[in-house]
This record gives C-alpha cells, sequence and structure tokens, in this order.
C-alpha cells in the first residue's frame, strides 16, 4: 500500500536575498497502485518532488501524509525505517557502486532493514525478472547502460517496497531500450500493484502512465487522467 497525501506542501530556498520556490503550495493524492508521470521544463519543481515524496527533504510548510502517517511528525531515524521499507529509488545515473557485482549492488539496500534469509534469492529472482540472472557476477561498468538501469530497478525492489520514485529513468538509454524499461515498469505497476511515480521528460514515457501531473514554477497547472488509445 502507498496513499500519498499532500497538503499544500511547499519548499523554498533562500539565495542571498531572494527565496527560491522549489515546490510552491502542491496539493494534490496519489491513491495505491497508480502510474504517475510528473513532467514539465527544468526548474519546474519536479524532482524537488519526487526528493520529498522519498523522504530525502523535509518541506519547508505544509503537509506529506503517507499511509496516514504525517511525515512532519517523524524523527530522522522514523523518517529513514519509512524510506528504507517503503521506497525504493531509481535515478538517471543509476548510482551503482563500480567496486560491487550485479548482484551485490542489487542487496545494498538489505543492509539497511532487517531483512531475515530471504533476501539474497529475492535479489536474484528479481535479476532473473529483468532478464540479467547471466550478469550477476558482473561489474557495472561490464554492463550497457539499459544492463544498468534494470539493475538499478531491481535494487528498487528488493525490500519489497509500495511506491518506486524514478528521475527520469530513459534519459540515458536508447529508443528501444527505453521502451523495455517501460513495459517493465508497467509490469511491476500491474502485476505487483507498486505504486510508481516516474519524473520525465520523454513524452513516450509519460504517455504510458495513467495519470500526468504537470509541473510549472514550483506549481501544478495540470493534473489529467490518461485515455489508453484504442486499437482497432
Amino acid at each position: 500500500m502507498a496513499h500519498l497525501q499532500l497538503d499544500d506542501l511547499t519548499k523554498h530556498y533562500k539565495q542571498g536575498k531572494s527565496v527560491i520556490r522549489a515546490l510552491d503550495g502542491v496539493t494534490l493524492e496519489i491513491d495505491d497502485g497508480e502510474f504517475v508521470a510528473v513532467v514539465g521544463r527544468s526548474g519546474s519543481g519536479k524532482t524537488t518532488m519526487l526528493d520529498m515524496l522519498g523522504l530525502l527533504l523535509r518541506p519547508t510548510a505544509g503537509r506529506l501524509i503517507m499511509d496516514g502517517t504525517d511525515t512532519g511528525k517523524l524523527g530522522d531515524r522514523e523518517l529513514a525505517h519509512l524510506r528504507g521499507t517503503k521506497v525504493g529509488f531509481v535515478f538517471q545515473e543509476y548510482n551503482l557502486l563500480p567496486s560491487l557485482n550485479v548482484l551485490e549492488n542489487v542487496m545494498l539496500p538489505l543492509r539497511y532493514v532487517n531483512d531475515g534469509k530471504d533476501g539474497r534469492k529475492r535479489a536474484e529472482d528479481l535479476l532473473e525478472r529483468v532478464d540479467l540472472s547471466d550478469r550477476i557476477r558482473h561489474k557495472a561498468t561490464e554492463l550497457s547502460g539499459g544492463q544498468q538501469q534494470r539493475v538499478a530497478i531491481a535494487r528498487s525492489m528488493v525490500n519489497r517496497p509500495s511506491l518506486i520514485l524514478l528521475d527520469e529513468p530513459t534519459g540515458a538509454v536508447d529508443t528501444e531500450t527505453a521502451q523495455q524499461l517501460v513495459a517493465l515498469l508497467k509490469s511491476l505497476n500491474e502485476q505487483d500493484r507498486v505504486t510508481i511515480v516516474v519524473v520525465t521528460h520523454d513524452l513516450d514515457v509519460a504517455a504510458e502512465a495513467k495519470r500526468q501531473i504537470r509541473l510549472k514554477d514550483g506549481k501544478v497547472i495540470a493534473d489529467d487522467v490518461v485515455t489508453p488509445i484504442a486499437v482497432a
């Protein structure tokens, strides 16, 4: 389950005598099991919103409620626990550790939660699901960009999160690889019921989401349900 409620969520930064309104009073809800694309020009607040949904930033004002919990009332340790158990991250630049092999990279988040004994098996199963079971001993530097991103997606799933956040996941791969990654995300959303929020400039990726939220200058200017195109 991953139900998110944003109530007048705001993040401002001081820059000299100026105030940068990175996120400026956003109010919306994201329901359990949604696949949401957040779009907008650079500087519109997309990444700030994603970081706040992932509990990496605290708001200047407003509230973020996750599954009924007002995250603003949590301490750093409680936030870290919620982030480690509820949220998976996929970054544009993959953020894989070059000193670790593929399996070790996927298992990395297991260090921060009480995993039990099935973590390794789960990591292996996820790598099979993303079609990389034959690369588990390879280092990240031996993989293509698309393969590295699939490792990052497997890593994001290893703690069984209910929410996956992705920042421009197709920005550094070719069109065919981007289509494969989107198909994988749709599978996670539809089969595993994982809530997915993806920040993207890629209109093809945004079109595959079930909902598009458009930001401008830190504000929501459009929030639309995507209607699937009927095939004759």
